[in-house]
């Protein structure tokens, strides 16, 4: 079976691990473990409209959206909605 130990860039190995061993995709667990506020589950967050367009950036760089620097806001937004 192969391994579930997160590589050095997942900052929560244990929720990574944890999500995992629920079936979750490498890819996904790495990217809920990485979110910001995951601590706190239920916990709301401004809608993206509300977000500076360099936080919706900084957002879509920590989920590895492609083509990014090219997007405006609306893209953005609709970017990380659809991820």
């Amino acid at each position: 079976m192969p391994s579930k130990k997160p590589g050095p860039s997942v900052k929560d190995k244990e929720t990574y691990e944890a999500l995992r061993e629920d079936g979750a995709s490498k890819e996904k667990a790495a990217r809920i473990a990485n979110a910001q506020g995951a601590s706190k589950k239920g916990d709301k967050s401004e809608p993206y409209e509300e977000w500076r367009k360099d936080e919706l950036y900084d957002r879509a760089r920590e989920i590895g959206i492609a083509g990014r620097s090219d997007m405006t806001k609306p893209q953005l937004i609709e970017a990380l909605r659809s991820h």
